[in-house]
């Protein structure tokens, strides 16, 4: 037979035979329950918070310093002697994206679109499943770009806020190639590879010319879908001995 014994506030049942506790209350094995759950809530929101720190911040952190490291190099490469006129596709970048109204400063171009070469905080051109048509090859084509909206250095974070009218420059060793924005595709699933075409019928073109796509994902923060920019190419400038901006990076 078990019994209550009270001290104060608090419930103790005993035994009465040995007068040992019998065990705590059932109100306090809840109490103690709900404790422990919101101290591991408490911990995972922690776990969340850093990682969410870790991955909107400190990874740009860590692409910018690469990215600035490789067009450093590809800077120096420019300025060598013995590269000769056209030097352009190295191995650490093929030149720098311009785009004032994403404030974004220079991009580093590289090949390729995979995770590993976007993760190095830079724009990369596609080599599938659409080959990119590069600029410097004078043909006719599209020069296709991707890179990241959030993380990794977010180069194209700011892509929304380019309108029709705006321009895109990309800078290589000897030229500046002036595009103008002219069509927007603020949605359009990831598997959409018609966007990347060498005539991007989807923006309004039927014929070929020298045309220019930005992608990447949409909405901020997620990878469900694709933003598309397209523009098409104005006029060449040829790079002076200072390297002197077009007017529309003035």
């Amino acid at each position: 037979m078990n019994v209550a014994a009270t001290t104060g506030d608090a419930e103790q049942v005993q035994d009465t035979e040995t007068g040992a506790p019998s065990g705590p209350p059932r109100r306090g094995r809840i109490a103690f329950a709900v404790s422990v759950f919101g101290e591991l809530l408490i911990t995972a929101g922690l776990v969340l918070g850093l990682f969410v720190v870790y991955s909107l911040w400190w990874t740009n952190v860590i692409a910018d310093r690469h990215a600035d490291q490789q067009g450093d190099k590809v800077r120096q490469h420019w300025a060598k002697e013995d590269t000769g006129p056209g030097a352009l596709d190295t191995k650490d970048g093929i030149g720098f994206l311009r785009v004032p109204a994403m404030r974004n400063g220079d991009v580093l171009v590289e090949k390729g679109t995979s995770t590993d070469v976007l993760n190095e905080g830079v724009a990369g051109y596609y080599t599938d499943p659409a080959k990119a048509t590069l600029p410097t090859s004078g043909k006719s084509g599209n020069f296709t770009l991707a890179a990241h909206r959030d993380g990794h250095g977010a180069k194209f974070h700011n892509i929304d806020k380019l309108k029709k009218g705006d321009p895109i420059v990309f800078e290589t060793r000897d030229d500046w190639y002036v595009y103008k924005v002219y069509a927007i595709l603020p949605e359009t699933s990831k598997y959409n590879v018609e966007v990347l075409g060498t005539v991007p019928k989807e923006s309004g073109k039927k014929k070929a010319g020298h045309y220019i796509t930005l992608t990447t994902c949409t909405p901020v923060y997620t990878s469900r879908y694709r933003y598309v920019v397209w523009g098409e190419l104005v006029r060449v400038d040829k790079v002076d001995a200072d390297r002197t901006p077009p007017k529309e990076l003035g």
